[in-house]
């Protein structure tokens, strides 16, 4: 902040003057000249006078000279023993905040002499230590943005009335550079450290989405779908499923307090001890009783967790659960609405909490829903909460657990329209179909041969006869019979030692064939495939196999497990589904 033109010709240092005060000094020395010269032209123009003025005039204009010339005779022998050398440095001068040097300089116009400072300011008298002779503050709309210091001058003169005019003019239109400047790497660095933070943030929502299910389980005759969405890069939502030892399902929804990264940490250690606890309890109201009593120690003040607990029998229906003051759970049987009634403090505010557990059987048929408060609080632009009778009207108006869920989104979208999301937003729904039966999970293998992905589409179909209409079911044959000729001759490079496996499961709202072989990992991105191109020759044929099939069906998942690469196909059963929405 402080830069200074050191010019000492004292024990601190001999240092020569920059060319801009040489030409300060050389324009005083001129003037000087000029004044013996207009005098003695004066002189020569007025009247004859008496030879004793004439003589008296003409002494006193020889004699300045003479000193002139002897003055110059002095500089140049001193300039040829010891060559000077133009030096511009930064000198060691850090101001305090508090310094009462900051608050005169505030007000200063211009060149101020170093013995008119403060004495007792801590930064005047190290400057005084660096030979600093006149200080200028550089001052823009009223601000102090920096100093500009000199020291002697080399012909040790004092600063005159032109150097220090000078001065005042550089500093005027130097103050407001050197602020612009200052902006301008303000920002760089804001921008740099607001970019490292969006690295980071992405980071961080990279590994909190790990704690989330990469894949909706099938869960023997059970449809699951779920809905995450916060508020900011990171939430403080989440919910998971949980195999048990003894074949039950746990399934856990839960919302932190506050958003953003905060509750996104809590949200993290809350999964990991609920996850730690599954496997030594699976009742649900001891499962939030320990964690309850694991959490309290580390859980910041003035912070807590909502958390439903529900356990579920995949064969009877049967579901027991327990809740640590989350939202209620809505079920829909048939036309009727009904509310899961449970309560309890809600995690790590109170050492002791019980919790108790409840029973009720889920019906063919019944859809669950488990939501967070992101949806029944978010306000709309006249200040109305969509509220709980909006929701539990979605729920009756379902068909399926995946138009609930697609519903209920659009629904608050649009309720919201122009109003920011206020909190993060979960849902999870529960389908009930037929009981789960041998036929619900099928799996067989073809060799790598050519021709066998008609006997893999004509095995699919037969499986999931009746599921589907007849446009529908074409669309899933031909969409098989693609992706088997892929594993066949790529995946495998139609080998018949190596098998193509396929394992078909059904569900009451969706088919789900997956078709893996023992291709080398996750198959390259392709250009997205474009008729005119590849008429025209500059398009290659690979991908247009994936693109066909990705128009097929309603869902492509590609992915990897072990040595087997797998192209995962789904299909829904009921409304919206590909061919449905290829229609209108």
């Amino acid at each position: 902040m402080l830069w200074v033109d050191d010019r000492c010709d004292t024990p601190c240092g001999r240092v020569r003057q920059d060319e801009d005060l040489t030409m300060k000094d050389t324009l005083g020395v001129r003037r000087g000249r000029v004044a013996v010269a207009d005098a003695v032209v004066d002189a020569a123009a007025k009247p004859v006078a008496p030879v004793t003025t004439q003589t008296r005039v003409e002494g006193r204009a020889a004699k300045a000279a003479e000193r002139t010339g002897k003055r110059d005779a002095r500089r140049a022998k001193s300039n040829a023993q010891d060559p000077p050398q133009a030096h511009t440095s930064l000198i060691n001068v850090e101001i305090d905040p508090s310094d009462p040097l900051l608050t005169f300089l505030q007000s200063e116009t211009g060149p101020v002499e170093i013995a008119s400072l403060p004495a007792y300011s801590p930064a005047v008298n190290r400057m005084k230590e660096q030979c600093v002779q006149v200080v200028v503050p550089l001052v823009t709309s009223g601000k102090l943005v920096g100093l500009l210091a000199l020291g002697p001058r080399l012909s040790e003169r004092s600063y005159s009335r032109y150097d220090r005019r000078l001065l005042k003019d550089l500093a005027r239109y130097a103050a407001p550079a050197l602020r612009l400047g200052q902006l301008m790497h303000e920002q760089e660095r804001e921008a740099r450290a607001h970019e490292r933070l969006g690295q980071e943030l992405h980071v961080a929502q990279l590994i909190q989405q790990q704690f989330l299910p990469a894949g909706l389980p099938e869960l023997g005759g059970w449809h699951v779908a779920a809905f995450y969405g916060p508020a900011r890069t990171v939430g403080g939502d989440f919910y998971d499923i949980i195999q048990l030892d003894d074949g039950r399902v746990m399934v856990v929804t839960g919302d932190v307090t506050d958003k953003g990264v905060p509750a996104a940490l809590v949200m993290a250690s809350t999964y990991g001890l609920l996850r730690a606890t599954a496997k030594v309890a699976s009742a649900p109201g001891e499962v939030l009783r320990r964690v309850n009593e694991l959490l309290i120690p580390q859980i910041p003040m003035n912070m807590f967790v909502t958390c439903l607990v529900l356990v579920i029998d995949l064969g009877s229906g049967r579901i027991e659960f327990a809740n640590a003051g989350h939202n209620l759970p809505y079920v829909r049987r048939d036309d009727q609405v009904i509310q899961l009634m449970a309560r309890g403090m809600p995690l790590g505010l109170m050492p002791g909490s019980i919790y108790d557990e409840h029973e009720m059987v889920i019906e063919p048929g019944d859809i669950v829903l488990l939501y967070s408060d992101g949806i029944t609080e978010q306000h709309n632009a006249a200040g109305e909460m969509f509220g709980f009778d909006r929701t539990a009207a979605l729920v009756a108006a379902a068909t399926s657990g995946d138009q609930l869920v697609d519903s209920s989104v659009q629904a608050l979208t649009k309720f919201s329209a122009g109003v920011d999301q206020e909190d993060d937003i979960t849902l999870v729904t529960l389908h009930r179909g037929l009981a789960g039966t041998p036929r619900s999970t099928v799996s067989f293998s073809v060799p790598s041969e050519m021709g066998n992905e008609r006997e893999v589409m004509d095995r699919v179909a037969a499986i999931v006869e009746g599921a589907l209409p007849e446009d529908a079911l074409f669309a899933l044959n031909t969409a098989v019979s693609e992706t088997t000729m892929n594993a066949i001759e790529h995946g495998n490079r139609a080998q018949t030692a190596l098998e193509v496996s396929v394992t078909v499961r059904r569900t009451v709202e969706t088919i789900t064939v997956d078709i893996s072989d023992y291709g080398r990992g996750r198959q390259h991105e392709t250009e997205t495939p474009d008729i005119d191109l590849k008429l025209a020759g500059e398009q290659t044929p690979r991908g247009w196999g994936l693109f066909l099939v990705e128009q097929l069906v309603d869902r492509v998942e590609e992915f990897t497990e072990g040595d087997r690469h797998i192209v995962r196909l789904i299909m829904r059963t009921g409304d919206g589904s590909a061919i449905e929405r290829q229609e209108t």
